[in-house]
This record gives C-alpha cells, sequence and structure tokens, in this order.
C-alpha cells in the first residue's frame, strides 16, 4: 500500500514506534472497541474483520493535522520524528475513547512508547492540552512547585522564575531588562479537537457483525493459521494438531519466531470464541475467558474492586497493581491471560498472583473439562505446565479474598513501566478469625527459579504462628534458605534476587500489619503498631503529572517579524514526521529489481573460521547469491585505522563480526538463507573485559598522558590523600531508526547511488570506493534525515553500507539493507566503558591540590575513534575544577567485543564522572557540604587548564549561583533531612553539579565545514550544506541563519538533502559544532550572493527580493555560491600540552533531586534545575530540546541502561526486551530549565554556543542524589564509611549498597569460586 508512516524500531512491541489503532465491532460487548496494537507483532492474518488505522488515516500535511498530530508538532515534540507516528496513534486512540482525558490517563497512554531524541517533556505539554486538568500543572493548587504559586507572570513570560520580587528576580530590575519567556508555543493557535468528525467504523464490517462466523484458514509458506469460530471447532483441531500455538496477540509467539528462531506450523487463533471470551462472576470469585486480554481483565478487576467490598477485593487490587506496570497499553490490549499462564514465563507477573491465591484453571480437550489448582505442581519445568498437548486452557477463576484474609503483589524491575521483572511475586495470608494468628499463608514468586514457585517450607513453618517481629524474623531467615540461588543462575544479580525475596516479604508484613491495626481497632486488638517511620516502606509507587518550565532570553524588541534567529521556530520537518510522511531511509520507494540483504555474523567472540557453508541456504526461495571477502572488488581492507575489514577473513574478533551476507528477493527470503548459512569455528581465547585486557597488557597504542605541574610535590603539601577507583558502563545508541543503506548501481564506469542512514557522508563514500576498487567521484551518498544518530551513525554505518555496495556491485541491481534491532546492537558498537583509578590529594577545606588518574576504556576490536573518545576524556578530567597538578594517563583496551565508537559526549562524561567520583569521596572526607566544596573548586575567569588553555567568557560561576537559587537549594536541603530523619526505608537525595564541554573536533583538520546556495528566478532559495539532519534541528537552524543572512522569510528557503555531489569532504555531524561551522558556512555563501546583488538594490531600493533576483539573472550575474568556513587557531599537542584544543567551552549546571527505596533499588526523579549557558540561541525551543533529551539520555547511562555480555564475550542485551532506555515515566516530575541570559559568544554564528553535547552530564546530578541517599540509609544501619558506587545506578547496585539486616542475609559468594552469568565489560 505504499504506507511507511507506521516505523519499525525494534520488532518486539518494546518501542512503540510502529502502534497502530486497531478497531473492531465486539460481539461480546455489543459495541465498536477501538485500541493500540504493535504492527510489528499483530499478525495479518488476525485482522479478519479488523479496521487498522495509521497515523496517515488521521490527517496530513496537504489538507489537515488532526489535532494529535498538530500539537506534538508545534509543541515541539517531534526531534528526529521517527517514534512520532507511534505516539501520535497512542495518543488518537486514547482521546478516540476518551475525547476529555486527564493527565494521568495522557501518561498512561503513552507507557508502551519510546523516544530517544526529546526528553519526552515536550510530547506530554504539547498533550496537556487535551487534558480536562489541563489548566494546572497537577500539583496541589498553590503548594510548593504549582504553576498557580509562581506569581502571575511565570507562565506568561514575564518573570525569570525566581521568588516573585525577590532579590535577583528580575521583576525587581529595570524596565529596560532583558525579557525572559517561558512560552515556547502558543496553545490558543490549536484547532479544537472535534469527536464528531473522525472516520467512522467501516459499514462494511459492521454489517458482518449478524452473519455466522465461519472457520477461516490462511496457509503460508511454512506457516498454516487457523481461526475456529466455535470451542468444539478448536478442540478438535488442537486433538488433530497436539502441538500448535494458540495465539490471540502474538507478543510471545511473535517474538520466538522472530527472535529464537522457532517455527511453529500450525497456529490456531481463539480469538473469537464466544466461551473463551467470557468473563463471569461466580459465589467463589470471577471466571475470565482464556482469551480474554489483560486490559479488559483489567477492566473487569477495576470495576469489581469499586463495587464489593473491600476485603472480598484484596486479590483484585494486588492483581491491578501488577497489570498497572506490565508491558506497554499496546501489549495488555492484545495479549491474553490465558497466554500469559501457557507461556509459563520464571519471570511473569502475574502468575505468582494465580498461584499464591489458589486460582482455578479449567481445560478443555475431546476427552472433556477438567479443574486444576494453580499450586505448586502446576509449572513442571522450565516453560512447561502439566497442560498436556491435546488440552486449551478454557478459563480461570479468581478468588474474591475472605474477611480477614490479606494479598499483595510486588514486582522489581529495571524501569517501571513496560519492563520484565527481575523478581516479581503474590502474597497471600489468612488470619483465624477475630486474631493476628496465622491461619494459611502462600508466598509465591518468579525470577528465583526455573518457574514460578511456592516457598512451602516457609509457609508450612509460618502456619499457626502470631504476626510479630519474631515471625518476621523467622520468615527471613526460611526464605534466605529456601529461596538460594546459584552464583551463576541466569540472569545474573543473585545476591539481588535473593534480597529482593526478603524485602518484599518485610512490605508484606508491614502492610499486612497496618491492614490488621486498621480492622482490629477494638480494645483486644494485639497487633503491634507499625513504628511511623517505616509506614512508607507500605505505599504503592505514586508518580505526580509533570511539571515544568522552560525560560529563555525574548529577542530584543525591534528585531524584524521575518528574522526567525532567536525565535522558537518549530522544527521545519515536525509536521511531516506528525503525519507519516517525513521520509527516511528505508521509506524510499522500492526499485523494480531491488534484492535485499542479511548478513551473516560471528557467533564467536574469537576463533579461526574453519569452513562456510551456504549450499543450505541456497535451497531458500528466492536466494540469489552470497557474498563474502572473495567478492570485494577493491580492498577488503577499512576502518578509520585500516585495522578492520569488510568481511572477516580467517579469524573473527567479535561475536557479531560480519562473515558474509545473503541476498534473496524479499526481506523474509533472505533472512531464511541467512540463518541457513553454517559456519565452523576453532575457538580461541577471548579478552572481554577491561580488567582482562589489563592483566594481558591488550592495549591500542598510543598511551596518551597530560602533565601539569608537580604532582608529587603537590600530595606533600596535601592535608589528606584519596585512592580509589570506579567503573562507568558503556551504552547503547538506541536510535529508533536501526542501520539502513539503500545502494543503486549506475551501469556504467562503477557509478553507485547510496541512500545512507549516516552523520559521516566522506567517510561512507571514501569507504565504498575503496572497497568497490573506483575513486570516490564515482559514488554518491545521499543523507535526507535519520531517525536518530547520537555518534552511532558516525563511523559504524560504513560496516553496513561497505557490504551492501559489494552485494550491489556483484549482482548489478539496487540492494537494500535495514538492520534488526538485535543485528543492529550487536555488530555497531556503543559508548566505551571506562575504568578510572585515581589518587587525590586536598586540603582541610576541601581545596583540591594534586590529582594522579589513569583512564581504561573497552576499545573494542578496532581502533575506530577510540583514540579521539579517549583524548577527550583526558581533556575534561577536570571538569570544572582547577586542579594545580595533574599527572594522568589513558589507556585504550584492545578486546573481543563489537568496537566501541562515537556517543554523545565522546569520552567527556566518562572523564568527568570520574572527576565528580573523587570530588564527592573528598568532600565526605572533609565533612563538608558537597556544594561548598564543589564552589570551592570551581575555575574562575582567566584561569588556565590542566592542558594550558586560557578560560575566556567563563559563565560558570553565573550558571551555579542562578542554579543554586532557583532550585531552592539551600531550603529543600533542610527538607530532605526531615524527610530522611522521618523515613526509614525511603531516602531522598540533592544533588548539584557543573559541566565544562570543550568545543572543537579534537581532530583539528576536521573543524571545517562547506556551503551551497542557489538563488532561482522566482526568488526561492536551495540551500545546501556539509551537516546532515538526525533530529536535533540542524537544517532548520541553518534555514533561519540563511533567512538573516539574506534578510529573506524561511519560507522562500528549503534544504532537500545533504549529498556528496553538492558539498563535498564534508565533516562529520557531530561534536555539537555543526551548527557553529555550518552556519558559518551558510553565511558566508549567503554574503558572496549579497554582494553581487548590491549593484542591483542600489539602483532600485525600493525594489523586492524577487525584483533583485529578476534582474540580477537577466544581467548574467550568478546566483549560485559555495561557502566555507573553518575555524581558527584550534590544535592541541599531548608530548608538549601545548596549544588550544577547543575554540570555546559551554557550561551548564544542573541540581536535581532523588527518592529511593533502600528495600527494592526504585528510585524516582523528583526534581531536576539546569541552567545552560548556550550563548545568544539560534532556537530557543531546538536549544531546549537538545538540553531535556541529553539530560534524559544522561539519567539511561547513570541510572539504567546497562549492557550485560556473558564471560564468552556474547552480548544479552540485544533488544528493549533485556535493554532499557528511560520511559515517559523516568524523566523528573518538575523538570525545569533556564537559558542563561546575557552571555552573547563572539566566536559562533550570531553569537551562540553548541548545545548537543554539553548538557549529557549534567545528568551526574541525579546518580550523586542516588548516591546521598544511599548515604543516608547506611548510616541508619550503623554504617557510616565510604562506599563504591558504580554506574550505572541500577535498582540491584542501589539495593545492595543500602546495608541493611536483610542484605547481610543473603552475601555474594566468592568471586573467582564460580562462573557468572554476565560480566562487566
Amino acid at each position: 500500500m505504499g504506507l511507511c508512516g507506521t516505523k519499525l524500531g525494534c520488532g518486539e512491541g518494546g518501542c512503540g514506534a510502529c502502534t497502530v489503532m486497531i478497531s473492531k465491532y465486539d460481539p461480546f460487548q455489543k459495541k465498536i472497541l477501538h485500541h493500540t496494537a504493535n504492527a510489528c507483532l499483530f499478525p495479518i492474518c488476525a485482522l479478519h474483520h479488523v479496521a487498522v488505522t495509521t497515523v496517515e488515516g488521521i490527517g496530513n500535511t496537504k489538507s489537515r493535522l488532526h489535532p494529535a498530530q498538530e500539537r506534538i508538532a508545534k509543541s515541539h515534540g517531534s526531534q528526529c520524528g521517527f517514534c512520532t507516528p507511534g505516539i501520535v496513534m497512542s495518543m488518537y486512540t486514547l482521546l478516540r475513547n476518551k475525547p476529555k482525558p486527564k493527565m494521568e490517563d495522557i501518561e498512561d497512554a503513552f507507557q508502551g512508547n519510546l523516544c530517544r531524541c526529546t526528553g519526552y517533556r515536550p510530547i506530554l505539554e504539547g498533550y496537556r492540552t487535551f487534558a480536562v486538568d489541563s489548566n494546572c500543572c497537577g500539583k496541589a493548587a498553590n503548594g510548593t512547585g504549582c504553576c498557580h504559586s509562581k506569581g502571575e507572570n511565570s507562565m506568561n513570560g514575564g518573570c525569570c522564575g525566581g521568588k516573585a520580587n525577590g532579590p535577583g528576580c528580575c521583576m525587581n530590575e529595570k524596565e529596560n531588562v532583558t525579557m525572559m519567556s517561558s512560552s515556547l508555543f502558543d496553545s490558543s493557535e490549536f484547532q479544537p479537537l472535534d469527536p464528531t468528525q473522525e472516520p467512522i467504523f467501516p459499514p462494511e464490517l459492521m454489517t458482518q457483525r449478524n452473519k455466522e462466523q465461519k472457520q477461516v484458514c490462511f496457509k503460508g509458506e511454512r506457516v498454516m493459521w487457523i481461526q475456529p469460530t466455535t470451542l468444539q471447532e478448536l478442540v478438535a483441531l488442537k486433538s488433530q494438531y497436539p502441538n500448535a500455538k494458540l495465539v490471540v496477540g502474538n507478543t510471545e509467539v511473535g517474538i520466538e519466531m522472530r527472535l529464537k528462531n522457532m517455527l511453529y506450523p500450525v497456529i490456531l487463533a481463539p480469538a473469537w470464541i464466544p466461551e473463551m471470551n467470557a468473563v463471569q462472576q461466580t459465589e467463589t470469585g470471577i471466571t475470565f475467558g482464556a482469551a480474554c486480554t489483560l486490559s479488559s481483565v483489567e477492566e473487569v478487576l477495576r470495576k469489581a474492586v469499586a463495587e464489593l467490598p473491600s476485603y472480598k477485593t484484596e486479590i483484585f487490587q494486588a492483581a491491578l497493581e501488577q497489570l498497572r506496570w506490565f508491558a506497554g497499553p499496546q501489549i495488555r490490549n492484545v495479549a491474553a491471560l490465558g497466554g500469559n499462564i501457557m507461556t509459563a514465563s520464571p519471570i511473569s507477573d502475574l502468575n505468582p498472583v494465580l498461584m499464591a491465591s489458589g486460582s482455578k484453571l479449567t481445560l478443555i480437550s475431546m476427552e472433556g473439562k477438567r479443574t486444576v489448582m494453580m499450586d505448586e505442581k502446576f509449572f513442571t519445568g522450565y516453560r512447561k505446565t502439566i497442560v498436556k498437548p491435546e488440552e486449551v486452557l478454557l478459563s480461570v477463576e479468581i478468588p474474591y479474598s475472605k474477611e480477614g484474609e490479606y494479598f499483595s503483589a510486588f514486582k522489581q524491575a529495571y524501569r517501571r513501566e513496560d519492563d520484565i521483572a527481575i523478581v516479581t511475586c503474590g502474597m497471600r495470608v489468612l488470619f483465624q478469625h477475630g486474631t493476628s494468628r496465622v491461619q494459611e499463608v502462600k508466598l509465591s514468586y518468579g525470577g528465583m527459579a526455573p518457574t514460578t514457585i511456592l516457598a512451602l517450607k516457609t509457609c508450612r513453618e509460618l502456619a499457626g504462628r502470631d504476626w510479630n517481629e519474631k515471625l518476621l524474623q523467622d520468615a527471613c531467615r526460611l526464605l534466605a534458605g529456601e529461596m538460594d540461588l546459584s552464583p551463576s543462575a541466569p540472569g545474573g544479580m543473585v545476591e539481588f534476587r535473593r534480597t529482593l525475596t526478603l524485602s518484599f516479604f518485610f512490605k508484606f508484613y508491614l502492610t499486612v500489619l497496618q491492614k490488621l491495626s486498621k480492622d482490629q481497632n477494638g480494645p483486644n486488638n494485639l497487633c503491634e503498631p507499625v513504628p511511623p517511620n517505616y509506614i512508607s516502606a507500605t505505599e504503592l509507587f505514586h508518580k505526580d503529572p509533570i511539571a515544568s518550565t522552560q525560560l529563555f532570553q525574548e529577542v530584543p524588541r525591534g528585531q524584524l517579524v521575518e528574522d526567525t534567529v532567536g525565535q522558537p521556530l518549530v522544527h521545519l520537518s515536525a509536521a511531516k514526521q506528525a503525519c507519516g510522511e517525513a521520509v527516511y531511509c528505508d521509506d524510499i520507494p522500492h526499485y523494480e529489481n531491488e534484492l535485499y540483504l542479511t548478513l551473516v555474523t560471528s557467533t564467536q567472540a574469537h576463533a579461526k573460521i574453519l569452513s562456510i557453508d551456504a549450499s543450505e541456504a541456497q535451497s531458500v526461495p528466492g536466494f540469489v547469491c552470497f557474498v563474502s571477502a572473495k567478492d570485494v572488488p577493491g580492498s577488503n581492507i577499512t576502518g578509520i585505522a585500516n585495522d578492520e575489514t569488510v568481511f572477516a577473513e580467517d579469524v573473527v574478533t567479535c561475536v557479531g563480526h560480519i562473515i558474509g551476507a545473503v541476498i534473496a528477493d524479499t526481506q523474509e527470503h533472505s533472512r531464511r538463507a541467512a540463518k541457513a548459512v553454517k559456519i565452523k569455528y576453532e575457538e580461541l581465547k577471548p579478552i572481554v573485559t577491561i580488567q582482562e585486557a589489563i592483566e594481558q597488557q591488550s592495549f591500542i597504542k598510543p598511551i596518551k598522558r597530560i602533565k601539569k605541574g608537580d604532582v608529587n610535590k603537590g600530595f606533600e603539601e596535601s592535608d589528606h590523600i584519596l585512592e580509589g577507583e570506579m567503573h562507568i558502563g558503556g551504552q547503547e545508541h538506541f536510535y529508533l531508526e536501526t542501520h539502513c543503506t539503500l545502494a543503486v548501481p549506475k551501469g556504467e564506469d562503477g557509478e553507485m547511488e547510496l541512500f545512507v542512514s549516516t552523520q559521516n557522508l566522506m567517510k561512507t563514500q571514501e569507504f565504498t570506493a575503496s572497497a568497490l576498487g573506483v575513486p570516490s567521484n564515482r559514488i554518491v551518498v545521499r543523507v535526507k534525515r535519520m531517525g536518530g544518530g547520537f555518534g552511532g551513525k558516525e563511523t559504524r554505518n560504513t560496516i553496513l553500507t561497505t557490504v551492501v555496495a559489494v552485494a550491489a556491485f556483484k549482482t548489478g541491481r539496487p540492494v537494500r539493507c535495514m538492520l534488526d534491532r538485535d543485528e543492529d546492537m550487536l555488530i555497531s558498537g556503543g559508548r566505551h566503558p571506562f575504568l578510572g583509578r585515581y589518587k587525590v590529594g586536598f586540603m582541610k577545606n576541601g581545596k583540591i591540590k594534586s590529582l594522579e588518574v589513569s583512564y581504561y576504556s573497552n576499545g573494542g576490536n578496532s581502533a575506530d575513534l577510540s583514540h579521539g573518545v579517549m583524548d577527550r576524556a583526558l581533556l575534561h578530567l577536570d571538569n570544572s575544577y582547577n586542579i594545580p597538578n595533574v599527572s594522568s594517563m589513558g589507556f585504550i583496551c584492545k578486546t573481543n567485543l563489537s568496537s566501541n565508537t562515537a556517543f554523545r559526549g565522546f569520552g567527556g562524561p566518562q572523564g568527568m564522572m570520574i572527576a565528580e567520583c573523587w570530588m564527592s569521596d573528598l568532600a565526605r572526607k572533609c565533612g563538608l557540604p558537597p556544594e561548598e566544596v564543589r564552589k570551592i573548586n570551581l575555575y574562575h575567569e582567566g584561569d588556565l587548564t590542566h592542558f594550558n588553555q586560557k578560560l575566556e567568557g567563563f559563565t560558570l560561576r553565573r550558571c551555579w549561583d542562578e542554579c543554586l537559587s532557583s532550585s531552592n537549594y539551600h531550603a529543600r536541603k533542610k527538607l530532605i533531612e526531615e524527610f530522611n530523619k522521618q523515613n526509614r526505608w525511603k531516602k531522598r537525595g540533592m544533588c548539584v553539579i557543573p559541566t565544562k564541554f570543550g568545543i572543537s573536533f579534537t581532530v583539528p583538520f576536521l573543524n571545517q565545514a562547506g556551503a551551497l546556495v542557489h538563488v532561482y528566478t522566482d526568488g526561492s532559495v536551495l540551500l545546501t550544506h556539509g551537516g546532515t539532519e538526525m533530529g536535533q534541528g540542524l537544517h532548520t537552524k541553518m534555514i533561519q541563519v540563511a533567512s538573516r543572512s539574506l534578510g529573506i522569510p524561511t519560507s522562500k528557503i528549503y534544504i532537500s538533502e545533504t549529498s556528496t555531489n553538492t558539498v563535498p569532504n564534508t565533516s562529520p555531524t557531530a561534536a555539537s559544532v555543526s551548527a557553529d561551522i555550518n552556519g558559518m558556512a551558510v553565511h558566508n555563501a549567503c554574503q558572496t550572493i549579497l554582494k553581487r546583488l548590491e549593484p542591483i538594490k542600489q539602483s532600485n531600493l525600493k525594489g523586492s527580493w524577487e525584483d533583485w533576483i529578476k534582474t540580477a539573472y537577466e544581467n548574467c550575474i550568478s546566483l549560485s555560491a559555495t561557502g566555507f568556513y573553518r575555524i581558527p587557531d584550534v590544535g592541541y599537542n599531548f608530548e608538549t600540552n601545548k596549544g588550544k584544543p577547543f575554540h570555546y567551552f559551554s557550561y551548564g549546571v544542573a541540581c536535581s533531586e532523588v527518592e529511593i527505596d533502600c528495600l527494592t533499588g526504585d528510585h524516582k526523579n523528583i526534581r531536576t534545575d539546569i541552567v545552560m549557558d548556550v550563548g545568544t540561541s539560534l532556537n530557543p525551543a531546538i536549544d531546549i530540546g537538545q538540553i531535556e533529551g541529553a539530560f534524559v539520555q544522561g539519567i539511561g547511562l547513570f541510572t539504567m541502561e546497562e549492557l550485560r555480555y556473558s564471560p564468552e564475550g556474547n552480548l544479552y542485551t540485544r533488544g528493549p526486551g533485556m535493554y532499557k532506555i528511560p520511559a515517559f515515566g523516568d524523566i523528573p516530575t518538575e523538570f525545569y530549565v533556564s537559558l542563561l541570559r546575557d552571555c552573547p559568544n563572539s566566536k559562533a554564528i550570531y553569537s551562540s554556543k553548541a548545545v548537543g553535547e554539553p548538557p549529557l552530564f549534567l545528568s551526574a546530578s541525579v546518580f550523586y542524589a542516588i548516591k546521598d541517599a544511599i548515604y543516608s540509609a547506611r548510616e541508619d544501619s550503623g554504617v557510616t564509611e565510604p562506599f563504591r558506587l558504580d554506574s550505572p545506578a541500577t535498582p540491584e547496585r542501589i539495593r545492595n549498597a543500602c546495608v541493611d539486616t536483610f542484605t547481610k542475609m543473603c552475601p555474594s559468594a566468592e568471586p573467582g569460586t564460580f562462573k557468572p552469568w554476565s560480566v562487566r565489560a
């Protein structure tokens, strides 16, 4: 159909980019239902009698945008745009079901959607305008942080956001003050939502409702799909095909078939069978048909909880709490209750609830029905149950709870929204009537064995006991013994998982104690009261609606209306992106004879290749050929350091190393054929971790050093010396659009056109030409836009592009490949993991004297950009602090992992993170407030850095003071101390962190850019420059620059794409300098045009732009010009520690407050205030979007995202199922961003500053706020010594650091005595 709006982001229902609306007439409820679903999992066969609405179906730029599209675009909620259609469809479906939603409904609707660019805030802000409670930020009216309590001017742009009329508030300053605004968009311009104008449900589907349903059968090449309409048909089919899979939502089988290479020749779809969708209230509980979706179960249980007495709904309430965090709405809307049980996942969220509650299952077969209890005998092994192959699960009865019966369910995951459990549980206790004596107790756990299990021994021991402190101690002792795990257990995190079993029971114990006290509040109440400081441990997770303010400097009075520089102009592709019209690489229409390529990669981290056998692949339908090293017409050597190959020849050096590729007529056929290629290896010992590389001295030379002053003398003069180390984990880019290339051979002279998702056209062109053995002038690389890049497409796209080009050369036909998410994560590398070892000398007042530091990065199997990353880490080892004596070394470890590469910040965040580690340790050692120690060490204007560059225009101290003031730091710090005194198991922490980020490529010759301006005779301008658009708004800014330079409206200027045949030899769009260098090049080209037009303008001063252009053409004046710019005077020598590596610095400060759950390791981001110096902003909306997006990406880096490898070097985390980036619910509840005013930067275009990378490190404020909170928890346990907290601060690390009686009952095994399931790279 050619509808490309719905995007494929992961293929496993984990990112929401493919969200569509499914509409059907439900014969059971007798009404039309609309719900979201993941198109990547929803089978076409299941669409019989169903209507599908994609983003194209609700609005477009040619006629009109739907309000859901308009508002996300105009509120700056679309950056790269790849996730936008899915988010739009989630919002649209909510509006179809609830035209007047609450803010909570809106936030819940996005639980299954991810965005990697925006930081989510602008999306929520734009869609808040639909909410019935949108007039307020959602805080208690006029309470702290309420939008109504900040004075009238805060939301209309009058006030700086400080205390109205307080010291330093702009309201107190003179009239000619620079005005600050907080209005990034005007909601009064939005068209209203009119539910009567929505498309109607297709009448032809309505006419089907009264017709008798018939069995449907679809036959594919390898799979047969049968959709029976009666229970009898289903039972007969299951008898005929006992191994057939029953599929309702395809949320498990779809993933198994795609990612686990499973094949199910027969699939039965029972979704339309009345008995399997029935819901019935009985005397003992509610019976659900096994095909009932989780969303419908949720609806029924919610109604029951509202209508029935609370003592009857204890189990229902616990089930609802689990369902609240069960996947995303797109999954819950289609996944069936029966599927959840029969999948028999050991980490199922619901199975422990069903097991502990004693739910009954009804099974049916040709032999009749039988009822079984969901007890300890139900699961017989990993993903196995007692259900016979010919039996079908018909229904599930969830019982009512009785008086004196209490039930709780708990789940801990990496991320709260849409995440699989690490440990999950259901806990039930029944008391003897009117007493606190246990009659029966059931404790069921998931994540502690290959199946969901009951703690039978503990349950037996607790029966007949009183619910008191002694019972608690015994229960924990028993559980610690019974819920044991091998230190090598799959899934790892053994100590954490064991501790969670006790923590959950403790929470259950307190919750029950609380309820007992309430229910037995008569004179005979023998219950122990819950200590007041323990009560917060029983509270269920709650998050307030987001509150935010964004402050920026208004343009000067008198600036021309058509001059948009400094205005919050909407991203010029936003509307197209919101409608699904924006064209990405894989959206390019297919060529008539096009082929598809799938890579064949190594399954070993280090091995000799003994043989490659593609004979089985040749028998797959549509197979064309297999390509490998022998098919490369030019050089097989490639890579930035010429230390890589297009195809591996004799040896593979990482899992995912490209060995060959299969080319076939379709994607499906090429995938199948690639899986059929057989490779034999002789295994060699791999090096996986930094530690292993250090032991074996496996380094990529040279080793870099920076030295300043006399370190030993500095140590001698110091009052204290601290030594320590910190490990910072890597990070996956997780751009929503994976690597993609389309290669089109032109048929003569070796010409080839490449459409690529890349940040680096020059290297893509150069490497392809080398592989094909042709000069670069035969290769044209074209990029319209990318669905995100973040550095991941700076060099690593070339490993795919060269392979696709070789295949196109060999076949003479166009060849396309877009990597699946799991392939992309496996082969393309990510942010470098770092180990920092430091020794720091300082005085009693916290002033630093001397620093000795060694950095080790995990470079992977090739150099790529690792030297540049290490250079920047060493140049940022000071963060923002003046260190008189420095000695530093940087080692790049060569390992058998996919080569790590550029990632936003490019080594800077790792270098600064280790600085903040020793800074926080140092403050604690001195017994001084960390913010005082940080401030005393900050640089001043004119200081020299450790690499001897003078700091000019140093605004950091202004940012610092403004951040402390606007965040109300000191008052809130006292409130946090009070909170921590009153709460034993919840703790809060706060931290303020500065950043100083150097702007320039550290390789001097890359600091250049070109531009090309064509003016056509109608006055329209076609602009091309060397930068690529990946969501960061570069094209929008360049049009703003050209508009001001030429003095014409932006509507007359257009950028089509970036290509090697318009601007040659482009530097990669990276290092945050693209707006600086390309902006200057654009300005230069425009000045050339204006100079030529000057005589014509002088002769016709009243003429229009169009008149001047027409006259110039008629006078044979060239209306085309190139522009060029290079950054002057940059270059640095590590040997002599002389030179100037950076053109200037960007500065910022963030203050963050968090709350941790000491029992589970969960944390909540309560509030963040950021003050950022971006010079005079070219576009405040884009700049604030970059700050928020970078900050949230940093929250991922420092608190959530963890790459996990086997000891053999195999990557486990290959998709959103196991690798968690921040979701909507992870951003700070209060999120305030302010651009520093009156700080023009003379060194960049129109006084602006770089903004892409610098803000990312500010999220370290969240990490150190967590560490602050952990210190408070440890103090309550009587532990005061310093502790090491590595990054990311995952729930596991937080919980294990909060040492208490429970952690002591679950000691970790001695390292070296077992083989761990995963290692830290």
